[in-house]
């Protein structure tokens, strides 16, 4: 990937520049790469980030240049601060409004099957780790149930799917479903770096341009984000216990598919296809 420091103030495409300035931009040291022993054994790409004194760079992709500025368009700025407040909400068991999400999801995960209360052993069936499911939203916070619950509407067939641990050889201790959605909320905001003043990595840089053009963008990547992991668990045949490498490796999947040239929205991921 040639990476090329410029001058601007938003994001398009451009035509090639001339070899001579492609060079001279090539010279620049304003991106670094870095990789880890982890990410060669999920086969990862390296982290390309972007140094704190550039405003913006491009990459080729598909024989053109992108540019990615760290100064956002007017909709970028409103997405994200939108984003981020939702990032920022906590779970709050005496709002009237996340009993309701709570209630609204379980609705959604099992039709037709009343809940006792919010407080039930009923929860464990979903993969909460107690009879309480409000205990487990500490780490990622409200959004994590917004995520599940938008995957439960959305892609109905593929959260049943994955709730019910049907298709592949499952191991005697699999992964609690609704735990482990909460992991990958939280392991997706780590990914994005949403909270960083300025873009320090492409992954977000090119995440925040799909914002632009679906603000339901994170969503999107939430959900495959949980069928990509589920895949993952499958072919290494994993158990209870390696839940976390299986996290990691979903993770350089996820980046992978996002660097690469035919993605510009999260429906152009080689991955989507993995939902229904």
């Amino acid at each position: 990937m040639r990476v090329v420091r410029i001058s601007c103030v938003g994001t398009r495409r451009l035509s090639p520049p001339s070899s001579s300035s492609a060079g001279s931009c090539a010279a620049h040291s304003d991106v670094s790469a870095s990789s880890s022993a982890d990410d060669a054994s999920c086969g990862g790409t390296p982290n390309w980030r972007i140094k704190k004194r550039l405003t913006c760079v491009c990459f080729n992709r598909k024989s053109a240049y992108e540019r990615i500025c760290s100064n956002l368009t007017p909709l970028q700025e409103e997405r994200l601060t939108r984003l981020r407040k939702r990032m920022k909400n906590y779970f709050d068991a005496s709002r009237l409004d996340h009993q309701d999400a709570l209630r609204a999801l379980w609705s959604a995960t099992y039709p037709g099957e009343n809940l006792q209360d919010l407080i039930s052993d009923q929860w464990k069936e979903m993969g909460w780790q107690g009879k309480d499911p409000s205990t487990d939203f500490r780490g990622a916070g409200f959004i994590s149930l917004e995520n599940l619950l938008f995957f439960a509407k959305t892609f109905s067939t593929s959260f049943q799917r994955l709730l019910k641990k049907q298709g592949g050889k499952r191991a005697a201790w699999e992964y609690p479903f609704a735990v482990a959605g909460v992991n990958i909320t939280f392991m997706i905001m780590q990914m994005l770096d949403l909270e960083a003043s300025k873009p320090r990595t492409f992954v977000r840089s090119v995440f925040l341009q799909m914002l632009s053009e679906n603000e339901w963008a994170f969503d999107l990547l939430y959900c495959v984000a949980f069928a990509v992991m589920d895949k993952q668990w499958l072919d290494k045949n994993a158990t209870y216990m390696q839940f976390n490498d299986v996290l990691r490796c979903t993770r350089g999947q996820l980046e992978r598919e996002l660097m690469m040239d035919d993605v510009f929205r999260i429906e152009d991921m080689p991955s989507f296809s993995l939902l229904s």
